[in-house]
């Protein structure tokens, strides 16, 4: 049985001062050994929408386009269930100067990261498959085949792990959806010092950490 990490990210990695880009980006992932309790959470929660919004929806949950009830509902599901959460948060402020002009270059490393903190903390088992699938983001083939290429060798290289990386949209994985409340979570508490989400899910986060920090 594959061992699943699911993330996401949310704000952006604008640098312009002039656009109303972010002051944070953060990016999150959930891991477990089973995804089926993650699917039938956002099936439940759509489920529970009134018909017109749920038509409307195109059968897929946007955190940032619900309603705070059906976010808090997602969330408190979530908290029940076997998994773990473990998060980057950038300060944009405190990025070096040469990476603002290397976007792709600044988006590959912080996932890097993430994920090398999960093998060096040895969450997972190297010794087992592990299926990475990562939310899409980017619109062509060639940055979403860098972004797998160069994260699949660099944690082959270091950790000689079994890992398989996907990038699907939330419609194509359901799990997608759950991570994406995750992440908006935490972004909330950053971005907007709101932390009323990011309380619910709090106890399954086992790290959080700045990045330049």
């Amino acid at each position: 049985m594959s061992q699943h990490i699911f993330l996401d990210e949310s704000g952006d990695l604008g640098f312009n001062k002039n656009k109303r880009n972010s002051k944070y980006f953060i990016i999150a992932i959930i891991f477990t050994i089973d995804k089926k309790p993650l699917e039938k959470i956002v099936k439940k929660v759509h489920s529970s929408l009134r018909k017109k919004v749920k038509r409307l929806s195109g059968g897929i949950l946007h955190s940032h386009k619900e309603k705070p009830l059906t976010r808090k509902r997602l969330l408190e599901n979530l908290k029940e269930k076997d998994i773990t959460i473990m998060t980057i948060y950038l300060d944009k402020s405190k990025v070096y100067s040469h990476l603002r002009n290397e976007k792709h270059i600044l988006y590959n490393y912080v996932k890097y990261i993430l994920m090398d903190r999960i093998m060096t903390r040895k969450y997972l088992d190297k010794n087992k498959e592990i299926l990475l699938t990562a939310s899409k983001r980017e619109t062509t083939k060639f940055l979403n085949d860098n972004f797998t290429k160069y994260l699949e060798s660099q944690l082959k290289n270091k950790h000689k792990v079994l890992i398989k990386i996907e990038i699907k949209t939330p419609s194509e994985e359901k799990s997608l959806q759950a991570v994406d409340f995750v992440t908006w979570a935490i972004f909330r508490k950053y971005e907007f010092k709101d932390d009323s989400y990011y309380q619910i899910i709090k106890n399954k986060i086992v790290e959080e950490r700045g990045l330049f920090s």
